[in-house]
C-alpha cells in the first residue's frame, strides 16, 4: 500500500531535484541540462555581487524573523484568554471565527486586504482618521508600513491554528494543581503565573526552535499577492527575488543558485532547530 505514495515522492520530491545542476550552468532552454555550457560556481558569485541581493536577505530574515515572534505571543495569549471562558459554546464560536482565516488562500485574503487598507476606502484609514490622522496611510505602498503589514496579516491569518495547539496543552496541566493553588489563596492571576505557563514551557519551546527552520520562509504567496514595484525596497524576499529572475527575465542559472543558497541555509536551520528541540523539549522524529 505504501508503494504509490513511494512512487509519488519520488517522482515530484526527488526527481525535480536533478535541476539543481541548473544553478551551476548558462541553462538554455532550448539547448537542455545536458547542453547548456558548465559555468561551475560562476551564478552564485553573480548572484552575490548584485546590489539588490543584500537587501533582499535582510528583508527575507527580518520579515521571517517577526513572523516567528508575533506568530509565538499572539497565540499564548490567546489561548490563556480562551482558557478562562466557561461558557464552552461562547468558547467554541470564537474559536471557529479565529480559526477560519486559515482555510482562505492569500489570493482571497490579498483583496480584503487590499480593500480594508485602501487610503480613500479603507475601514482602517477611516478608523484612524476618526481618531484624528491627518492624512491616510498608504500600508500597501508605503516602505515603512509594508512589512508590518505583511507580519500583522499573517499573523491574522494563521494564529488561530496555533492557538488550538497551546490550548491542547493547557488540558494536559494536572487540575490538582489549581485545586491546591485555590486552597492556597491563588487567584487566577497568580495560577496563571505559576502553574500555566510553567506548565505550557515545553510546547512554547518546542513551537519556537522548530520555526526556526522557517527563517528563509517569509511567505511567496502573501508577498506575491500584496507588494508591487514601490514597495520592493522593504518587501521584496528571496522566493520573490528568484521567480522574477527565473520566469520574468528568464536567468534560469541565476535563479536556480538563489533557491539552492535558500534550501542549504533552510537546511542548517531546520538541522539546528531540531537538535534544540531534541535538547530541550525532548522532541524527536526518529
Amino acid at each position: 500500500m505504501l508503494l504509490p505514495g513511494l512512487i509519488l515522492i519520488l517522482v515530484y520530491s526527488y526527481g525535480p531535484m536533478a535541476g539543481i545542476a541548473i544553478a551551476f550552468q548558462k541553462f538554455f532552454p532550448t539547448t537542455g541540462v545536458f547542453g547548456s555550457k558548465w559555468v561551475g560556481l560562476d551564478n552564485f558569485e553573480y548572484v552575490f555581487k548584485l546590489p539588490s541581493f543584500a537587501n533582499v536577505l535582510r528583508n527575507t530574515v527580518f520579515i521571517s524573523f517577526m513572523k516567528i515572534v508575533v506568530g509565538q505571543i499572539v497565540p499564548i495569549v490567546v489561548a490563556l484568554l480562551l482558557n478562562e471562558i466557561v461558557r464552552k459554546a461562547y468558547k467554541r464560536t470564537v474559536q471557529t471565527f479565529i480559526y477560519l482565516p486559515h482555510f482562505l488562500s492569500w489570493v482571497i485574503l490579498g483583496g480584503v486586504l487590499v480593500d480594508i487598507l485602501s487610503p480613500s476606502e479603507g475601514i482602517v484609514n477611516h478608523l484612524l482618521a476618526s481618531f484624528g490622522a491627518a492624512k491616510p496611510i498608504f500600508f500597501l505602498a508605503d516602505n515603512r508600513w509594508f512589512p508590518y503589514v505583511l507580519v500583522m496579516s499573517d499573523v491574522w491569518k494563521d494564529f488561530g491554528f496555533s492557538t488550538i495547539v497551546y490550548l491542547a496543552a493547557l488540558t494536559s496541566i494536572n487540575p490538582a494543581l489549581y485545586e491546591a493553588a485555590v486552597v492556597d489563596g491563588a487567584n487566577r492571576w497568580k495560577q496563571t503565573l505559576h502553574i500555566t505557563l510553567p506548565g505550557m514551557v515545553p510546547i512554547v519551546v518546542l513551537m519556537a526552535t522548530l520555526s526556526l527552520g522557517q527563517i528563509l520562509n517569509a511567505g511567496f504567496d502573501q508577498v506575491f499577492n500584496l507588494y508591487s514595484p514601490i514597495v520592493y525596497e522593504s518587501g521584496d524576499i528571496l522566493d520573490t527575488f528568484v521567480y522574477r529572475l527565473g520566469l520574468v527575465e528568464f536567468q534560469y542559472g541565476v535563479a536556480t543558485a538563489v533557491g539552492l543558497f535558500k534550501s542549504v541555509v533552510s537546511l542548517l536551520f531546520i538541522a539546528g532547530s531540531y537538535y534544540l528541540a531534541y535538547r530541550y523539549a525532548n522532541y524527536r522524529i526518529f
